[in-house]
């Protein structure tokens, strides 16, 4: 019986694994063709019974998660090698790279989360987050993979390389600010100037908190000497 129940948790895996496959380049395109419908979709399927939720892509926290695994991968085997930089960088370490990754780019879709509902005026509280954090992770994910790839890309060295890295990063600064932009214009009814403001002053708060989290990942992590 621990047998067959081994063989069906081995088939469940594989399966969900096979369906990431699918689902993943799907919800990738969907979010980049029409990122408002995206963010509506995590918030209707928050409201399902659990098993039928997010029946037809990946849950955002899995997206966002995923996504960033494959930056990591991508640097590894197309960045690593050509970036002297990292040998002497915190960012050197993988375990350090993905822990600051994981820790920074879910700094942004908890402040632009948190921003709504105190615009709302409504409590904070864990059920009231979930929903705008999960609309804010399918944003998040596309952004997340084009600025650390470019990122990489203008920091190997190479001049074939900064062209398109600058590409990268440019292209998802605009598409993010834009996509979130247009949710603070529908969510809370503001204007386009307002809303943009809204938006890049939440950035900036969260490269504010990316910096002291990096700094405090530095000194868990030992490069940082203790005095």
């Amino acid at each position: 019986m621990d047998f067959m129940r081994l063989l069906k948790s081995i088939e469940e895996l594989l399966y969900e694994l096979v369906c990431w496959l699918l689902f993943y380049p799907l919800t990738l395109w969907r979010t980049l063709r029409h990122p408002q419908a995206m963010m509506r979709y995590a918030d209707v399927e928050l409201g399902d019974d659990l098993p039928d939720q997010y029946s037809d892509a990946l849950s955002p926290p899995l997206f966002l998660l995923i996504t960033l695994l494959l930056a990591h991968g991508l640097e590894l085997g197309l960045v690593r090698q050509a970036a002297p930089w990292a040998s002497t960088s915190l960012l050197a370490s993988d375990s350090n790279l993905l822990m600051f990754r994981a820790v920074a780019f879910s700094i942004l879709p908890l402040l632009m989360a948190v921003k709504l509902l105190r615009s709302k005026g409504a409590k904070l509280t864990r059920d009231t987050l979930r929903p705008p954090f999960f609309s804010q992770c399918y944003v998040t994910a596309p952004f997340a993979f084009a600025i650390s790839l470019g990122g990489q890309l203008l920091m190997a060295g190479h001049n074939a390389f900064t062209s398109i890295g600058a590409v990268f990063v440019a292209a998802s600064i605009v598409w993010y600010i834009v996509a979130e932009t247009r949710w603070f214009m529908s969510d809370l009814g503001l204007s386009s100037i307002r809303a943009l403001l809204r938006v890049v002053v939440t950035i900036l708060q969260a490269l504010v908190a990316m910096v002291v989290a990096s700094a405090i990942i530095a000194y868990a992590s030992g490069a940082v000497p203790v005095s």
